[in-house]
């Protein structure tokens, strides 16, 4: 299994975490310490100055030791995503997630502004991360316009229905020359580790956490599930067979 690295900055952990719909800061902060998560994504709106900053997403995170991507989530085209960036490129945040879904229903991405946005955004100098739909095509699209990595969906956002776009992805890992991030829909540590057994180099997820009775024990799930499929990966499966294979022999009573 390759080491994960995007934009220049290796990752030990393959578990991101997003940090939207928590119940308060302080059960935030003790999930992402719980995950042990190096990468965190936030709206542009989280992040705070002055009074307003008991809701500081930089409040709870070292960045020293994490990433604080923001994300362009609300954008409907790629100028209004381009314009989220450009302001948090101004602020010092340089690795940007794309979000671009007009359809308020089921949030998926549209593929064509998602596109422009990354080329514009790889133009600025930006570590892009653009969250896309299962499309090998338009991954690798994104790849060639200067994505450091690629997002593409296990299902819809918040659905929690786990991987429905298993043999896009596979496709998509096969073919891809930078990380493959799988994100959205991921509702079980079971769904991370699926994802990793893909071949997917990390995988993100929020709402599983978030809204989990126990967010906290939740996130160290995750964690814990990312570890084990990557353990398991290194440790070299058995390979799979058509038909049975006995575990003891089959001959000690042919006396």
């Amino acid at each position: 299994m390759r080491d994960l690295t995007i934009g220049g900055r290796k990752f030990k952990n393959r578990f991101f975490l997003g940090t939207g719909k928590f119940a308060s800061s302080e059960t935030m902060k003790a999930a992402l310490e719980a995950s042990e998560t190096e990468l965190v994504t936030t709206a542009l709106t989280r992040v705070h100055e002055g009074d307003a900053a008991h809701d500081d997403i930089l409040k709870v995170i070292d960045r020293d030791k994490v990433v604080a991507m923001l994300n362009t989530s609300g954008a409907r085209n790629a100028d209004e995503a381009v314009r989220i960036a450009k302001i948090a490129l101004a602020a010092g945040f340089k690795w940007i997630k794309l979000e671009i879904h007009p359809d308020a229903r089921y949030l998926l991405p549209d593929p064509v502004e998602t596109l422009k946005a990354v080329e514009e955004c790889a133009k600025l100098g930006m570590v892009v991360l653009p969250y896309i739909n299962a499309d090998p095509v338009l991954a690798r699209k994104c790849e060639e316009a200067g994505a450091a990595a690629v997002m593409p969906l296990g299902s819809p956002i918040g659905s929690n229905r786990g991987i429905r776009t298993r043999d896009m992805i596979e496709i998509i890992v096969e073919q891809s020359h930078v990380p493959v991030v799988v994100d959205a829909g991921i509702g079980l540590p079971s769904h991370a580790a699926e994802a990793i057994e893909l071949g997917a180099d990390a995988v993100l997820a929020n709402t599983a956490v978030a809204a989990a009775a126990d967010p906290v024990k939740m996130a160290e799930a995750f964690k814990l599930a990312v570890r084990a499929a990557e353990l398991g990966i290194k440790a070299g499966p058995a390979a799979q067979r058509a038909t049975a294979s006995a575990t003891s022999p089959m001959d000690i009573f042919n006396v």
